[in-house]
């Protein structure tokens, strides 16, 4: 079920990659961030990223859903590229209406997701697209979130995967991609 980086061809994973850049102990000691700040800089590095989530989607796609934040940046283009809505999820207390709330663990905390219920239409087709797959509880909390409104999750997409973290387990049974692994 889920699409290995062999799927990615070796030229754009080595240039993916190379923009991709470690930051040690960042936001708290022991945590190594992955900053793609320099891949999303360069256009036609964020062009081409867009353009293979968009290539490798299982269409059709109703709505791309993205949690924040840097779920936004990847999640957005891909959605207008798929012809479909975008629809963010937030942080606790972000959207002013009323909202459907969901709980998660990360690798360095916890908190709590919100989405506007009367944007998932019963039935609606969702890809879930992010920048990162790391202990899964975001991703986890957000499918939850996603069914339990009526929608229904088809797939998540990731730019990279921390498989040290095995974020992977906790989505088993649901399509996977991931352009990078770590």
């Amino acid at each position: 079920m889920s699409r290995e980086l062999s799927s990615v061809p070796g030229d754009l994973h080595d240039r993916l990659a190379a923009l991709v850049h470690d930051v040690p102990d960042y936001p708290q000691p022991g945590v190594t961030f992955k900053d793609i700040t320099p891949l999303l800089a360069d256009a036609q590095a964020f062009a081409l990223t867009v353009e293979h989530l968009v290539e490798r989607a299982d269409t059709p796609i109703d709505l791309v859903v993205g949690m924040e934040a840097r779920g936004f940046i990847l999640g957005a283009p891909v959605a207008v590229g798929l012809g479909a809505g975008f629809v963010p999820v937030r942080k606790e207390g972000k959207l002013p209406r009323a909202t459907l709330s969901g709980a998660y663990d990360l690798e360095y905390g916890s908190a709590v997701l919100e989405v506007h219920p009367d944007t998932i239409p019963d039935g609606s087709r969702i890809l879930v697209v992010d920048d990162v797959l790391a202990t899964g509880g975001t991703a986890a909390a957000t499918v939850e979130l996603l069914e339990s409104a009526g929608g229904v999750v088809v797939g998540l997409a990731f730019l990279m995967e921390l498989t040290a973290l095995g974020g992977r387990a906790r989505l088993a049974g649901r399509e996977l991609d991931v352009l990078l692994s770590y």
